[in-house]
């Protein structure tokens, strides 16, 4: 998602069971050479546990060992600063998150009870669900989700742990703490909804995430619509709660002596470390100017920092950390906290470089309304990456791409940066090699065997497309606000759903294959099929049978798929078949396929460009929000026969400092494969933040 009120992630949080229906065995390029698959351990297992709805999978970083020692001790102090920060994203998400958190966390550490129980493994779940999703609102579906367990063993879990240290309030006593916490838990009525994006409802009141206190939807806008919007403005209030103090509406800004201070004091004393051994000048930059923006909570500092960032290309090692996503805020304003720490991976750069740097063609000859094209396409730099840690919004669910920044003028004066999750994209197409989706819903041999030869690259060449072309493309006509603006909350879906279809307008052009990145147009046939299958069917495996869309991306698949069927029927050009009673999708013209996902990609961006409201809002909420309950109810009935779990995330890697007195020799990385001890872990080493922010 490209918006105005955050600066990096446009990541497709996906889990890729239906995109990556292939092995993972590597196919030819154009070049005839394969996907490169060195450093990796082939018996290096990624699958780990499940529960609920829910694996975990492990990631592994070749080429860590490699780098100098300069650069380990980078990734270090940078994947320290990443984990400092994780406390904020609980209370982000909840005004309830850390509370909830350290009570489970002393439950789990310190129950002296029964540990074999069906009760107990039932409140196992819960832990689990609950770090998964940095709180009690499912990662996805953003529904509240209480556990199995009943509240009178809830209540005995409590009594039967060390209470000394549970989050009690001063002179609460356990009783009173227990009479306080359960319904937070288990009343339903409390927090419903993480966000809820339901048309003409306060979308700020209905919302549990803690961005908000004591204001309403009007409020918010009312209040935002003061600041100025004239030139290149920062994206105001990206890094802030905005709340009643007195009657008087104001903003809790999350710097160092601000919201949040205590966190961010360890964020920035890590930064500082890492700039002392930056790899080169711009790095180090950039780094200063992000300490800056952390210790004066300044976003036109922010800006300076994103324009040091984009311009800082011959790193090895690479940092996201930040208020990054919006989509956690039904406005589309504030951001999460989150961190990505990696480094750049040479051989799979190639690919999605060669697509960069044919940005302007791409541009060129895209079907938008040429008032609607940049003249000129700046700076995109673009590359692959391996990721050596997550944490925040990031973790444990993770994008597979990321486009960054994302204030559209930064992206016109000084370009942007897309990268590709080469490494997290590896596991997952190891994790789904056996998962079955492909044979179940796929129509057919040929449409199967198209996926298998090339499912792998189609959906890498897709990603890059939607990252690097998608998000950079098109632009705003001048005087018309941007899209948290104009779009408000529909602006998230639409945003995605445009960068998605430029890069399914050209997954199936001759470009690519001119540009030696696609040997075959068969690639772009590939990606369709597994496109529109997901988006109008085996995404469904995600939703409770009777709910309607409410995640950006799935409702943006669904709008894409549905209104290019229904739009093509004319022609035939998509139909759902019957066969053995198992309904499946066909696409009868390609080509057509691909003139209709042009025009919708042309009213997608007019709809950017242009501010038009209405327009975005019925196409999501015709296209993009309704479920067919008979079709949904089918998808649901032959996914639960695959035993495979629709939600997939990762057990973070660890980085181990190795001493010499006080100064470190060396940086070991290790591969956890524990997730509940990973997380019990992290509670203990990285909780900064008190209860109450």
């Amino acid at each position: 998602m490209k918006n105005k009120f955050h600066f990096l992630f446009a990541g497709i949080l996906i889990t890729l069971i239906s995109v990556s229906c292939s092995n993972n065995k590597s196919e030819p390029t154009a070049s005839g050479t394969t996907d490169s698959t060195e450093g990796y351990d082939p018996d290096f297992k990624v699958a780990n546990v499940e529960f609920a709805d829910l694996q975990l999978l492990r990631y592994q970083v070749p080429g860590f060992n490699e780098l100098s020692l300069q650069q380990k001790k980078l990734a270090y102090y940078l994947y320290e600063a990443a984990m400092c920060g994780r406390d904020i994203i609980y209370d982000q998400k909840s005004k309830y998150g850390l509370l909830l958190r350290k009570t489970i966390e002393t439950i789990y550490g310190t129950y002296s009870g029964d540990k074999n129980s069906d009760d107990w493994k039932k409140f196992q779940v819960y832990c689990g669900r609950f770090w998964f999703s940095n709180g009690n609102h499912h990662h996805y579906a953003n529904d509240k989700f209480i556990p199995e367990c009943s509240e009178k063993y809830f209540a005995s879990l409590v009594m039967n742990s060390d209470t000394t240290q549970l989050p009690l309030e001063e002179n609460e006593t356990v009783a009173e703490f227990i009479s306080r916490i359960t319904p937070i838990v288990y009343d339903m009525k409390i927090e419903p909804k993480l966000v809820d994006l339901r048309p003409n409802i306060d979308n700020v009141k209905a919302s549990s995430v803690n961005y908000y206190e004591d204001v309403t939807q009007k409020e918010v806008e009312d209040f935002y619509a003061k600041f100025p919007k004239d030139g290149n403005q920062p994206s105001w209030g990206l890094n802030s709660k905005l709340a009643k103090d007195d009657d008087q509406i104001v903003e809790k800004v999350w710097k160092v002596g601000g919201m949040y201070s205590a966190a961010i004091e360890k964020i920035v004393y890590w930064l500082k470390k890492a700039a002392d051994v930056a790899e080169n000048q711009d790095q180090k930059k950039a780094l200063l100017l992000l300490i800056d923006y952390y210790k004066t909570g300044d976003l036109k500092k922010f800006d300076e920092y994103n324009i040091a960032w984009v311009n800082d290309v011959n790193s090895r090692i690479d940092v996201v950390n930040g208020f990054i996503e919006v989509y956690l805020d039904p406005l589309g304003i504030k951001g999460s906290f989150e961190s990505v720490v990696s480094m750049k991976d040479m051989e799979a750069t190639k690919r999605i470089k060669a697509i960069a740097d044919q940005a302007q063609w791409f541009e060129d000859h895209s079907p938008l309304l040429p008032e609607n094209k940049k003249k000129e396409v700046k700076g995109i730099t673009a590359k692959a990456i391996t990721v050596i840690a997550e944490s925040g919004d990031a973790a444990p669910a993770t994008p597979i791409g990321i486009n960054l920044p994302n204030s559209d003028w930064i992206r016109r004066d000084a370009g942007s940066k897309s990268v590709s999750l080469s490494n997290i994209i590896y596991a997952y197409n190891v994790a789904s090699a056996s998962s079955g989706m492909l044979d179940e819903f796929a129509l057919n041999d040929s449409i199967k065997n198209r996926i298998k030869k090339w499912g792998n690259l189609a959906a890498d060449l897709h990603t890059d497309m939607h990252e690097c072309i998608g998000h950079a493309s098109g632009q705003i006509n001048p005087g018309v606000g941007t899209p948290d603006q104009t779009l408000k909350t529909y602006a998230s879906c639409l945003e995605e759903a445009r960068a998605d279809l430029v890069g399914l307008y050209y997954v199936l052009d001759q470009k690519l294959i001119d540009i030696g990145v696609m040997p075959t147009l068969e690639v772009g046939k590939a990606e369709y099929d597994s496109y529109m299958m997901n988006g109008l069917m085996t995404q469904l495996t995600r939703l409770k049978l009777g709910d309607h869309l409410e995640e950006a991306h799935m409702r943006n698949r669904q709008l894409i798929a549905k209104w290019a069927y229904e739009n093509g029927k004319k022609d035939n050009v998509v139909e759902f078949v019957k066969q053995n009673g198992k309904t499946y999708v066909k696409i009868n013209d390609y080509n057509k396929l691909r003139t209709l996902f042009g025009q919708l990609l042309r009213e997608i961006q007019r709809i950017k460009s242009e501010g038009d409201f209405n327009a975005g809002k019925n196409l999501v909420e015709t296209y993009g929000v309704k479920v067919d309950y008979a079709l949904h109810k089918e998808v649901l009935e032959r996914f639960k026969k695959l035993n495979v779990k629709p939600y997939r995330g990762f057990i973070q890697p660890k980085l181990v400092a190795v001493m010499d007195g006080d100064e470190i020799k060396d940086v070991k990385i290790e591969y956890p494969d524990d997730f509940y001890q990973q997380m019990m872990n992290y509670g203990k080493n990285y909780a900064y933040l008190p209860i109450h922010n």
